[in-house]
């Protein structure tokens, strides 16, 4: 052994919240553990996309609660301080320093190496340190890639030459811009639409398909479009942009069918790719700049010591579910490095099967979009034997005194054989905190029979539960 090598029982490469929780369980368990990351600790989530991205939103979201409530509404005589806002966010970021993270994985008794790590053959990472100089790092028992992933930008002609904005600009910004063009209406294009048209800017939300938010129920696609537009978003479906240049004047301007929109800025939030170009994968026969295909204790088939945790694999782009895909990868990386028994079925502790079987996600635009589970057309799509159940939330006590005029829908998906939920949807005002208990209903299969002794509490918009079991039964 040479100073320029150190062991250890694990190493984690990438110390974003899937890499801090793989690291956390393995040192849990008594495992020597170390982290390489070559940005800051913490990651995506924490700098530029979770906590930054809902501090933006968030003070429009209380200011129209409260115009939501006559006598409350009285009190709200000015506008949103949208440089206030943007410090806020800033202090939820801690100003892009990760001194905090940095030593909450001293205090974990984690290593942490910082610089450009890379496989470098098998259970060996090689690592630039921000020095220059380089380490090589030999596990014992595994090594976890959680590199996660990076903003994608479509092969549009001149897209990548007007330097546009990536969701890290977006909710980086200092300022708002005048004019910003958002290009992508899922998850990210309609928050960061939804955040700068109330924060100052004018925005145009290009969508490439029929309706925003595709992936889930279309009535909550067809509810974000019509707030977005009543809060003064061109929002255009069906657009697709072939081409892209930026002016001398500074214009960026995207030219469609429909013809040419203009703005001072331009947000491409079409998608992900995996970072996994440069991390080595060719030294261990895998094929770089594709995700890893992983079983389901995001083992990497053939490479047993391998593991691919969080957004590297693509199963979940989601940064709870790489942090529940790290606890499991972390349960199984102990156990086996113990000699004990891997269990590879349904729902044991070292699998992630709320993956395929109950993702639960939260868009936070006006109104929030909630679900978790199936979705209609999912279930369909599978064979699932299935009813669907709707009912206005507007029409529950709890909602009527949440807000006046309160609008939005619930959506059941019930396995009709099993009489289990497979699927919830929320769309409305506030329905973000409603949705751990639908997960709990599906991951659990709760039998409908038992949810009917589940009372809400009145008067809550809970009592939701109550009408769509009412409805379900008829």
């Amino acid at each position: 052994m040479t100073t320029a090598e150190q062991e250890y029982d694990v190493i984690v490469l990438g110390a974003g919240s899937t890499g801090e929780n793989v690291a956390d369980i393995a040192a849990r368990g008594g495992l020597s553990t170390v982290l390489v990351e070559s940005e800051l600790v913490g990651g995506e989530c924490s700098y530029w996309a979770c906590m930054p991205s809902k501090a933006l939103l968030r003070g429009s979201e209380v200011l129209a609660e409260a115009r939501a409530v006559q006598g409350a509404a009285a009190a709200v005589t000015g506008e949103q301080d949208a440089a206030a806002t943007l410090d806020r966010r800033d202090g939820f970021t801690h100003h892009w320093d990760d001194a905090s993270q940095a030593e909450w994985v001293e205090s974990s008794g984690i290593a942490l190496v910082r610089g450009q790590g890379r496989l470098a053959g098998e259970k060996r990472v090689a690592v630039t340190r921000d020095d220059g100089t380089e380490l090589v790092l030999l596990a014992r028992h595994a090594v976890a890639v959680c590199t996660g992933s990076r903003a994608a930008v479509p092969p549009v002609e001149g897209l990548a030459d007007v330097q546009p904005w990536t969701p890290r600009e977006a909710t980086s910004a200092k300022e708002a811009p005048g004019r910003l063009l958002v290009l992508g209406g899922g998850y990210v294009g309609s928050e960061m639409a939804t955040a700068w048209q109330q924060l100052g800017s004018s925005v145009t939300l290009l969508q490439r398909g029929p309706r925003l938010l595709p992936n889930v129920e279309p009535a909550a696609g067809e509810a974000v479009a019509e707030s977005l537009r009543g809060l003064g978003v061109d929002v255009r479906l069906g657009s697709e942009v072939r081409a892209a240049r930026r002016e001398d004047g500074g214009d960026v301007v995207l030219t469609t069918a429909d013809g040419e929109f203009r703005g001072d800025e331009v947000l491409v939030a079409v998608g992900r790719a995996a970072n996994t170009d440069e991390i080595g994968l060719d030294t261990v026969g895998l094929e770089p700049g594709r995700y890893l295909d992983v079983d389901e204790s995001l083992q990497v088939p053939g490479v047993p010591w391998l593991y691919g945790v969080g957004d590297v694999n693509g199963r979940q782009q989601l940064t709870h579910m790489g942090k529940y895909q790290a606890r499991q990868a972390g349960a199984a990386i102990v156990a086996r490095a113990r000699g004990e028994q891997v269990d590879l079925a349904d729902w044991s502790p070292f699998v992630a099967t709320a993956d395929r079987r109950a993702t639960p996600s939260v868009v936070f635009t006006d109104p929030q979009v909630a679900s978790v589970g199936m979705t209609t057309a999912q279930a369909a799509d599978a064979g699932v034997p299935h009813r669907v159940v709707e009912y206005p939330i507007g029409s529950v006590a709890g909602a009527s005194l949440f807000a006046d005029g309160y609008s939005g829908t619930a959506i059941a998906v019930v396995d009709t054989e099993r009489e289990v939920l497979l699927g919830v949807t929320f769309v409305g005002s506030g329905v973000a905190e409603l949705l751990h208990s639908a997960t709990i209903a599906v991951v659990g299969e709760v039998p409908i029979s038992r949810l009917w002794h589940a009372v809400p509490s009145y008067p809550t918009i809970s009592e939701i539960w109550l009408r769509l079991l009412e409805t379900y039964r008829g």
